[in-house]
This record gives C-alpha cells, sequence and structure tokens, in this order.
C-alpha cells in the first residue's frame, strides 16, 4: 500500500506541472482528493493490513492528502496572480495621453436673450408673471378690447381647440389674469411661447416666443413709458443705440406705438439689413386701454397704465445677426455650438 501511496505522489506532481487552468487545476483536485478519487479508492484497502501497519499508513496518506491540498492551493494562487497581471495590462491607462474632448451643451440664444430681459426688468422693479399656453378666448381677445371682426380672431390667424379655448396668440393674456387678481401699483412682465397660423419661412413660425410688460398706477403717463423703454433698449444694446417712437393702432392700447431702434448693421446710416432707413422695429406699446382697466375692475379715473410688447425671436436674431428664425428650432448643433458665451 505504501508503494502505491509513493506512486501516486509521483503521478500527481507530474500531471500538476502539466496544468494550465484554474479548470484543469479543478479537475486534478477532484480525480486525486474527491469523494471517489484515487485517494480514497487506495484507503479503501486499509482493512486488509496488519493492526500495526495501519496508524503507519494512515499517517502517510493523511500527508500526502495535505501535501497535495498546499500544492493546489499554491498552483490556483498562481493562476489568480497571472490574472490579475493579464487584466492590469489589458486595462492600464496612459496617463500621458491627452483626454477625450468632453462635448458641453450651450445656452440656446434666445434662452440668453430671455434671461437677459428678465434680469434688465427686474432690475427696474418689474415681477415675472406667468399664464397658460392654452388661453380663453375672453382672455386672449375680448378683455383685451379686440373686436368681434378682428382679423386676428379667424381660424386663419389663430389656433382654435372649440369655441371658447386657443392657443395663446401673445402673451397679454397674462396682463388681464394679473389685473384681474392683483390691484395696482402693478409693475411686470410675463415671457412665454406664443402661436399663430403662419407659414413657416425666414421671419415667421406658428411658434414663437414674447415678452410683455404691464404698469398700472396713479399718474402713470406716456412719459414713463418712453422713460422705462429707452432705459431697456441702452441697457440690452448699448448707451449709443437710439430709440424713434411712431403711432401706431392697438385695440388695447390708446394713444399707441410702435418702437424703432437704430440698426446694429449700420448704426443709423442706412443699409439693405433697415431697408435703407436706419432704424429697425422691436415692439409694440401704448397706454393701456380705458375699457381694458375697467374689464379689470380698475377704475380707469384713478389709474393709468402702459404696456409693451415683444417678439423674442426677432430680439434674438437682431442681437446675434441671424437671418432665418428656422435656424432657432432646428436644433442643429452645428448653430447652436456657435454660441459659447
Amino acid at each position: 500500500m505504501k508503494e502505491k501511496l509513493l506512486e501516486m505522489r509521483k503521478a500527481f506532481y507530474k500531471a500538476l506541472e502539466e496544468v494550465l487552468t484554474p479548470a484543469e487545476l479543478d479537475e486534478l483536485r477532484i480525480y486525486y482528493l474527491g469523494k471517489s478519487g484515487a485517494l480514497k479508492e487506495i484507503l479503501k484497502q486499509m482493512g486488509g493490513l496488519r493492526k500495526e501497519d495501519r496508524p503507519v499508513m494512515g499517517e502517510l496518506a493523511n500527508e500526502l492528502r495535505d501535501s497535495m491540498g498546499e500544492a493546489m492551493a499554491s498552483k490556483l494562487k498562481e493562476f489568480e496572480r497571472m490574472l490579475l497581471e493579464k487584466k492590469i495590462e489589458e486595462e492600464k491607462i496612459d496617463i500621458t495621453l491627452p483626454g477625450e474632448k468632453i462635448s458641453m451643451g450651450r445656452v440656446h440664444p434666445t434662452t440668453k436673450t430671455i434671461r437677459e430681459l428678465i434680469d434688465v426688468f427686474v432690475r427696474m422693479g418689474f415681477s415675472l408673471e406667468d399664464g397658460p399656453e392654452v388661453e380663453s378666448v375672453y382672455n386672449n381677445f375680448d378683455a383685451l378690447n379686440s373686436p368681434k371682426d378682428h382679423p386676428s380672431r379667424g381660424l386663419s390667424d389663430t389656433f382654435y381647440f372649440d369655441a371658447s379655448r386657443v392657443l395663446r396668440t401673445h402673451t397679454s393674456p397674462v396682463q388681464i389674469r394679473t389685473m384681474k387678481k392683483m390691484q395696482p401699483p402693478i409693475r411686470m412682465i410675463s415671457v412665454g411661447r406664443c402661436f399663430r397660423n403662419d407659414e413657416i419661412d425666414a421671419t415667421h413660425s406658428p411658434m414663437f416666443y414674447q415678452m410683455e410688460g404691464l404698469v398700472v398706477d396713479e399718474g402713470i403717463s406716456m412719459a414713463d413709458l418712453k422713460g422705462t423703454l429707452e432705459e431697456f433698449v441702452r441697457q440690452l444694446f448699448g448707451e449709443e443705440t437710439r430709440s424713434l417712437f411712431r403711432p401706431h393702432n392697438f385695440p388695447f392700447t390708446e394713444p399707441s406705438a410702435e418702437v424703432d431702434i437704430t440698426c446694429f448693421k449700420c448704426h443709423g446710416e442706412g443699409c439693405r439689413f433697415c431697408s435703407g432707413t436706419g432704424y429697425i422695429e422691436i415692439l409694440g406699446c401704448g397706454m393701456v386701454h380705458p375699457s381694458v382697466l375697467e374689464e379689470c375692475g380698475i377704475d380707469s379715473e384713478k389709474y393709468t397704465g402702459f404696456a409693451f410688447g415683444m417678439g423674442l425671436d426677432r430680439i434674438t436674431m437682431m442681437r446675434y445677426e441671424i437671418d432665418d428664425i428656422r435656424y432657432l428650432y432646428e436644433n442643429d448643433k452645428r448653430f447652436l455650438d456657435q454660441f459659447r458665451r
């Protein structure tokens, strides 16, 4: 029996040298030390030994089992070390190489304009108010003194949900909501999306952004309106920019005006961009019509006010010299990457 144990030991170590993978090592363990392994088969012969030989053979078998187990454990650690070294080699990072460029997002030019406009008017004491994009016909037209036969009420101009609800055509309904929920003094602006049934081209879009402003208090005059807008123009477009007020007609203001500013291309000299006039229109404004004040429950004998509204897409296009409104809505990364500041 001793000879069989020694022969098994010799065969085991020879086989261990030829093992190349953890899987093969496990197979070797099962073959020699498993429940039905070679060592167990030899130990089954212990019953046929003399009584005085059994302890000697048992001790020899235990030593052999322990030495084989230690040898396989050492081999397994060697495999683990080799595997770790291979992984480190494959996954190592060359820190001397330049890092990959991370593509950062850009603030949209319209968003930049909106933020700057809000900042200008908040510094002048205006609060920011909001309202829904799905608006009532009453707030969008009736309360703003719009005649029943006004062209803007037609299906060719306005998106209707039903007879009483529309996609708002301007942000002016926020003025109505504000005057109905608070009494003067009022000094507010509102910013948001508006919708009109326009064909898409270089200067028109069925969705666009507007800003409205409203001031209502005792003693408000046209001089306050002009002073406010001239200060806004100077802060947004520069101290050298001049304003020009032209008479106009809006159903919700009386008197009404449109405001032009000196062309940013020619600085008032006249060019193709401003059609030779030296000025470019930026907004409409006027004194709030007494009928609008009364409709909102404000005493028009005691209070007066002014309002103004501007298309923010147009302002954005002017500030960044963009010649097609469609660029603002196409989400072309090549276009948006130009606006880094």
